[in-house]
């Protein structure tokens, strides 16, 4: 905010002064008009779709500025010969009369603006430029959502399965189920008795703590021919988004490598889209493989280990 004010306040100080510099020259027009003004005082005429891409304004913004400069009787708009589906927009004999006295302020101003960037330290112009390119690659929400969720993750710990876990194990994967489908009982027996279900048939499960307070869980449940299933997979709603589900996925993969795994499959639904992305991105691909026990089940992954 800070950033976009201090640009702001920059920018609304020269358009100030602009309008004085416009006013000297004598040249009858807005300082917001010259971007349209420049493009087209060669002779040009171009559709408003083409002024907006080049000047990098919207459509609509375009389409304002055109408007009020055909009031002004700088330009006019006229259908483009032989397609009566586009407009395009032309310098009229009142906007061309500019020219001269455009041309004047124009070579000043690039005088100055040259010594302005020349005094400078550093050049406002390619600083602009480059923060420009470096927010494309990685826009700020982006950044800050990486800051955010790296500080959460210093203080979040991975940790094995205890008793004490046995309630939050069961909450987390309850509130999961009951947000989007129907609990079913082969959810109970597994949610209710993890021990029984999980851990004693050769399996593990992991939970997410971050500051004391269980936010995450996931299981590998044992098959047969060396391999698991990613299963019980659960995140807290106070949780979501900080990259928990890939930490967990990823910590999984790794135990059912060292539990002598060769390949790990899960059973999912692609109503779940950010569930199927976070397995797209540990490496699972759709498979067909055996009928699913669970209703809720239109999509199977697996990956090797």
């Amino acid at each position: 905010m800070a950033l976009g004010s201090r640009l702001r306040q920059l920018g609304e100080a020269l358009g100030a002064q602009a309008e004085k510099v416009y006013q000297m020259y004598g040249v009858n027009m807005e300082p917001k008009w010259f971007p349209v003004f420049f493009l087209l005082k060669d002779g040009n005429c171009m559709a408003i779709t083409a002024l907006a891409e080049a000047i990098g304004h919207s459509h609509a913004s375009v389409s304002k500025i055109v408007k009020e400069m055909t009031r002004a009787g700088i330009c006019s708009s006229e259908k483009v010969p032989g397609d009566g589906r586009i407009n395009q927009v032309c310098l009229t004999a009142q906007g061309r009369a500019e020219l001269e006295k455009f041309q004047r302020q124009s070579a000043d101003v690039e005088t100055v603006v040259a010594e302005l960037l020349g005094q400078s330290q550093n050049n406002l112009w390619e600083a602009i430029s480059e923060f420009e390119y470096l927010l494309d690659e990685r826009n700020f929400f982006t950044r800050i959502k990486e800051q955010y969720q790296e500080r959460v993750q210093a203080k979040l710990e991975l940790v094995e399965f205890e008793e004490k876990y046995t309630k939050a194990f069961s909450k987390l994967n309850y509130d999961w189920i009951e947000k989007f489908f129907k609990v079913e009982e082969s959810d109970r027996a597994m949610l209710d008795a993890p021990q029984e279900y999980i851990l004693d048939k050769g399996g593990y499960i992991v939970m997410a703590v971050y500051e004391n307070n269980p936010v995450g869980t996931g299981a590998l449940i044992k098959q047969v021919d060396n391999k698991f299933e990613l299963a019980k997979m659960a995140v807290d709603d106070s949780a979501k988004g900080l990259g928990i589900g890939y930490l967990m996925g990823t910590h999984l993969l790794e135990v059912a490598k060292k539990l002598g795994g060769k390949s790990v499959f899960l059973e999912s639904n692609t109503k779940l889209t950010p569930a199927i992305n976070l397995y797209k991105k540990l490496g699972f691909r759709r498979i067909v493989g055996e009928p699913s026990p669970y209703a809720r089940c239109n999509i199977q992954m697996e990956v090797e280990v």
